[in-house]
C-alpha cells in the first residue's frame, strides 16, 4: 500500500508522516527497527528526497523517529506515543461532544450514533 493519494490535497510529506504514525502506532513497525533509506523510500513512492526527509524530520520532530547520524533513521520505543494520541483522540471527542451540545444533540444520541456506524464500518473491513 502506497501512503501517497496524489488526488489528496494534503501535502505529500504529512501523508508520508501520517502513515507512518500509524504504523507505529499499531506495532506494525518496531521500536528500534530501521526505516527506509531516504533516497529508496524516495524512489519507491516516486516523491522527492527532500519530501521524504521533510517528513522523517517531522516524525523526530513529533516523538516517533529518532536519527543516528551516517546510519539513518530507526523507530523511537517509546509507550508515551500512544498515550498522547489517546489524550488527542479523547480531546476531539469532547469538542465533537460540545459542539452537539450547543446545536442541542445529546451526548448519548451521538455516542450511540457513532458507535452503530463504527460497528458497521468494522464489519465491511472485516469482510472476507
Amino acid at each position: 500500500m502506497t501512503p501517497i493519494d496524489f488526488q489528496n490535497p494534503r501535502p505529500i510529506y504529512e501523508q508520508i508522516c501520517e502513515y507512518y504514525k500509524s504504523m507505529i502506532l499499531r506495532g506494525i513497525l518496531q521500536p528500534d527497527e530501521q526505516m527506509p533509506s531516504v533516497r529508496s523510500l524516495a524512489v519507491e513512492l516516486g516523491t522527492n528526497p527532500n519530501t521524504i526527509q521533510k517528513a522523517y524530520a517531522e516524525l523526530e520532530r513529533q516523538g516517533f523517529l529518532y536519527a543516528v547520524k551516517g546510519r539513518g533513521n530507526f523507530v523511537r520505543g517509546n509507550t508515551d506515543l500512544m498515550e498522547n494520541k489517546k489524550e488527542e483522540l479523547i480531546g476531539r471527542m469532547c469538542a465533537i461532544l460540545k459542539e452537539g451540545r450547543e446545536i442541542g444533540i445529546e451526548e448519548k444520541e451521538l455516542l450511540s450514533k457513532a458507535a452503530e456506524r463504527a460497528a458497521v464500518e468494522k464489519k465491511e473491513v472485516d469482510r472476507p
